[in-house]
């Protein structure tokens, strides 16, 4: 079987140095999918969809790819977080997130054009924040990082500092389980190798 061109329908530069760091080098081609245009309560459903959306979205502009989506939301307490909208959601994210944890979801979405196949998975991981002061959260807001990120951190950046521990598959924190591909890919009949 012919080895696919490897897409990634995403924006996120984590996403990308994730697959990076694993040997494969994918197109990066950023969906542009409205992700308002989606509304559900359940984390599991929504990151789901919008890791589907992304994919079909990207597709069609693809003979012989695998297109990879994704999506990650921070649920605490049972509520949904995205990114943050501004400064000021991101603050009041933070002084409800220190000293709690959450539980990171993010949907993964495999396409498979040439065999015209679709695989959908999800993951989720737990997170522990740490106590921060008002001061230190404001801070770490002012850096921009928590603005750009589901949950309002980033693991693999000055959130890092913030985080206590994590329960489960610590890529999936940064938007990417590498498990889950891994798996996904063998379901299609593929090796991770088949990529490097």
């Amino acid at each position: 079987m012919p080895i696919p061109q490897f897409v990634l329908a995403s924006a996120s530069p984590a996403r990308s140095r994730l697959l990076q760091t694993v040997g494969i080098y994918p197109t990066v081609f950023p969906s542009g999918f409205d992700e308002s245009q989606i509304q559900d309560i359940d984390p599991v459903r929504l990151v789901q969809t919008l890791a589907k959306s992304k994919a079909e979205t990207v597709a069609p502009k693809f003979k012989s790819a695998l297109i990879l989506g994704c999506d990650s939301v921070l649920a605490i307490n049972g509520e949904i977080h995205g990114k943050p909208a501004d400064t000021q959601e991101a603050i009041a994210r933070w002084q409800i997130m220190q000293n709690h944890s959450g539980d990171l979801h993010t949907g993964h979405v495999l396409i498979d054009t040439t065999q015209s196949r679709i695989i959908v998975k999800h993951q989720v991981t737990k997170v522990y924040f740490g106590q921060m002061s008002d001061r230190t959260i404001r801070a770490y807001v002012n850096t921009g990082e928590p603005l750009n990120c589901a949950g309002a951190f980033a693991i693999e950046g000055y959130g890092s500092l913030f985080v206590e521990k994590i329960e489960g598959c610590h890529t999936n924190v940064i938007g990417l389980s590498l498990p889950v591909l891994r798996h996904m890919l063998a379901e299609l009949g593929y090796e991770v190798g088949d990529f490097w």
